[in-house]
């Protein structure tokens, strides 16, 4: 940079003395070349279309009966009136079959990669993964796959064709991570390994047109591999990468979203009683401390881990689990997560090795809810990922959590009861006077200081300031 505008002065030097005016715009004009410069040299852009997006976690082997890929096509068009932009699909690779756990009836483990090139017959096939990828498309939706790069299947064919591939311990046997028997742990001191994985990673993005990748375990896989592998799949399309992990250094190697598992514990921890509204509170604001602004954060009440073995949203939220759906729709950095089924919603845990495929003849009772939410999402740029978060005081600030999200003149005010017992408070900020829309009555009201709220135990309020 300092270069750059020394050669711009060397420039200046040798041209004809102009007009003050025209010496002016000139000036301007360089400044605000040196601006762009310096914010591509502070942080890695995002895909432009990520901002004010959302995700959508597809669990496609309990989505249908079937768990095709041609029966969950069919679903496209409720989930584009529903708002839905990223698709997340679990993996769609092959399942090794040596190795499964518990019964040779279960249809094994999503994350034990067999063929990192090629698509589970469970769910179809390799043409009808590129025409629903390309029906996407036309429909506007992203589409984004699991990717499981710390370990593969026993019975994946590099055991055999690469055995360097793999860490081993002292006796020569190869490991597997944590109690995971069915798979066995990837060695990234092996360059090769990196060069092969970064090359299936490239054959989805060539072979399909994906427009990025949920990286499994992110966290386990040398940052250093990330940092070389996102750089080089950019090369050949800016693609979107999210990190199942929550180390800030995630970002830095080139990821756009991480995870919030510390905000998801404190939803539930405030739930039960076991932190107070205060705990939360500094939680948070040390959840994004920790990240740079640039960074965004997946936020969710649920996914296929938490629903499958820590429990339904239900059995951990109880009344407030539309509070907290709230809350990951419209806090600071978010890229929130809606999971397969919390549109029916879902309340039973999906079982993860066999089929147990939702149940839609219930209906889709929480589609407005979400709707309504991921809406105001893509029309307010106060609610896009970069848009400013202030916490506002209360006179009740034990129990409720009122917060303002912020771009320019565009506001939403945001107020939770936090609590099990009926409040009635006053917000202490200037900044909520003014005319907006109550969302979920869809009526218009006057916001001010002066104004008495009353909620009930774990209410939530939206106001969107047109």
């Amino acid at each position: 940079m300092k270069t750059s505008l020394k050669n711009e002065q060397q420039k200046k030097s040798y041209l004809p003395k102009k007009s003050f005016m025209h010496r002016k715009y000139q000036f301007a004009f360089v400044l605000i070349i040196l601006l762009m410069m310096g914010n591509v040299c502070a942080q890695i852009p995002h895909p432009s279309w990520s901002g004010q997006s959302n995700i959508y976690e597809v669990n496609l082997r309990q989505y249908s009966s079937s768990g095709s890929i041609k029966d969950f096509e069919k679903s496209l068009p409720r989930l584009k009136q529903m708002g839905v932009e990223i698709l997340w699909f679990m993996p769609i690779t092959p399942i090794g079959k040596e190795g499964r756990k518990m019964t040779e009836s279960e249809l094994g483990s999503y994350y034990a990669v067999m063929d990192y090139k090629a698509v589970n017959p469970e769910f179809g096939t390799m043409a009808d993964w590129k025409a629903l990828v390309k029906h996407a498309h036309a429909m506007g939706f992203k589409v984004i796959t699991d990717w499981v790069a710390n370990h593969s299947a026993v019975d994946n064919h590099w055991m055999k064709t690469h055995p360097s591939f793999y860490v081993h311990d002292a006796s020569g046997n190869t490991v597997s991570p944590y109690d995971w028997t069915d798979v066995k742990k990837l060695d990234y001191s092996n360059r090769e390994l990196r060069d092969s994985m970064m090359d299936a990673m490239l054959f989805w993005i060539k072979e399909s047109n994906i427009d990025g990748f949920r990286c499994d375990v992110a966290e386990d896989v040398p940052v250093d591999f990330w940092k070389e592998c996102i750089a080089k799949l950019r090369k050949k399309k800016y693609v979107f990468m999210l990190a199942e992990g929550e180390k800030p250094n995630l970002h830095a190697a080139g990821f756009d979203a991480t995870y919030t598992w510390d905000m998801m514990r404190e939803m539930q921890n405030l739930y039960t009683g076991k932190h107070t509204v205060t705990q939360f509170d500094s939680s948070l604001n040390a959840s994004i401390a920790k990240f740079p602004a640039s960074a965004y954060r997946m936020y969710f009440t649920t996914n296929h881990d938490e629903n499958s073995w820590n429990g339904t949203e239900f059995e951990k939220y109880g009344d407030a689990y539309k509070t907290f759906a709230v809350l990951s729709q419209t806090m600071y950095q978010s890229i929130p997560l809606v999971y397969s089924g919390q549109e029916i919603p879902n309340k039973k845990r999906l079982k993860f090795f066999v089929k147990d495929p939702l149940d839609w003849s219930q209906g889709f009772a929480m589609a407005p809810f979400y709707k309504t939410l991921l809406r105001l999402r893509k029309t307010n740029p106060a609610l896009a990922a970069g848009a400013s978060y202030k916490r506002l005081a209360t006179s009740s600030d034990a129990a409720i959590f009122a917060y303002m999200r912020q771009s320019g003149s565009h506001k939403v005010l945001v107020i939770l009861n936090l609590s099990k017992t009926l409040q009635s408070f006053y917000i202490n900020n200037a900044n909520i006077n003014g005319g907006s829309v109550n969302l979920f009555k869809g009526t218009g009201e006057s916001v001010s200081t002066k104004r008495k709220f009353s909620m009930e135990p774990w209410e939530y309020l939206v106001f969107d300031y047109k």
